[in-house]
């Protein structure tokens, strides 16, 4: 793969910025800092079409796509199919795959706990639905709750106990890796791997996006070198690399039927004409996915309306 595209072919479609961070998507995020750890040249665009889109991050270059609902995710394509790997050597070793484990399994767990239940989603309003009409952005909001709930396991009788269980084992997981790390620049020597990008999104994410009365953003700051770990890879691979030459980012609203194309200027009278058409299907695709998302919360309130509370507070 690496031989039939220009690097600089390369894309990663991702969720907009937000809270100081190039996408402020806990999903997107991971992908982005992977490529940065890679060095590999990128562009970065963003798509918000489809705010509850399980596409997104996808990682294009010519006809090459990899989406993220797709091989375990944008990472675990790349890996498999050539284009950058930085774990070709890792992956063998004792740590690896226990390292793996706590990231992806424990503190994702405790990130998803606080995006959609532990902090009533004042962050997730903002990252997924901030460009939505009101109503529409607030059922879409209950729906992405009440599956993270059942995917956590939450239901009325053993929230508590399982709010306790999620918050002990993000506390294990964070002393076990400090432990592991130490004063080291990577979570492996001297080189950078896919762990690094997941640990340092999720540090990075629960640092600057979750409020500072997050339990899970104070558990994470007990721990000093985890924290000096996410401030150097930050400054030397995200601050450091968008103040050097490189490939501008990008943001433009295109639909996944679009990716890839490129924005060219047009005559003032063809341009009005392309922005009505896309009003216009702006419109109806808003008013599809308001009746569908109503038709949906209609019918499963009917069936665990008790686990969903549902609140007046403004996001």
């Amino acid at each position: 793969m690496e031989g039939d595209q220009e690097t600089s072919d390369y894309t990663l479609v991702t969720r907009k910025p937000c809270f100081g961070l190039p996408t402020a998507c806990p999903n997107c995020l991971p992908a982005y800092i992977y490529l940065k750890l890679s060095q590999l040249p990128f562009q970065l665009a963003f798509n918000s079409t489809f705010p509850d889109s399980e596409e997104l991050p996808y990682f294009e270059s010519g006809t090459y796509v990899a989406y993220n609902n797709e091989d375990e995710g944008v990472i675990e394509k790349l890996k498999k199919d050539g284009i950058v790997n930085l774990d070709s050597q890792l992956q063998s070793l004792p740590d690896y795959l226990s390292l793996k484990a706590l990231i992806v399994s424990w503190l994702d767990e405790a990130l998803t706990y606080e995006i959609w239940v532990g902090t009533e989603g004042i962050s997730a309003s903002k990252i997924y639905y901030s460009d939505l009409p009101w109503v529409i952005g607030k059922v879409l909001f209950y729906k992405q709750m009440y599956l993270a709930k059942n995917r956590l396991g939450l239901t009325k009788e053993n929230a508590e106990r399982r709010e306790k269980l999620i918050y002990k084992r993000a506390g294990e997981a964070y002393a076990a890796l400090s432990t592991r790390l130490g004063e080291q620049k990577f979570l492996f020597e001297d080189r950078p791997s896919s762990l690094d990008a997941l640990f340092l999104s999720h540090m990075l994410f629960t640092i600057q996006v979750l409020p500072e009365t997050s339990v899970l953003r104070c558990k994470l700051l007990e721990h000093g070198n985890l924290v000096r770990y996410a401030e150097r890879l930050k400054s030397e691979f995200l601050e450091a690399s968008s103040s050097s030459p490189s490939p501008p980012l990008h943001s433009f609203p295109s639909s996944f039927s679009g990716k890839g194309s490129k924005p060219k200027s047009k005559p003032k009278a063809e341009k009005s004409k392309e922005e009505k058409k896309f009003k216009k299907r702006a419109r109806f695709f808003l008013a599809a996915q308001f009746l569908a998302v109503v038709i949906y919360v209609s019918v499963m309130g009917g069936v665990s309306s008790d686990e969903v509370e549902y609140e007046d507070d403004d996001y």
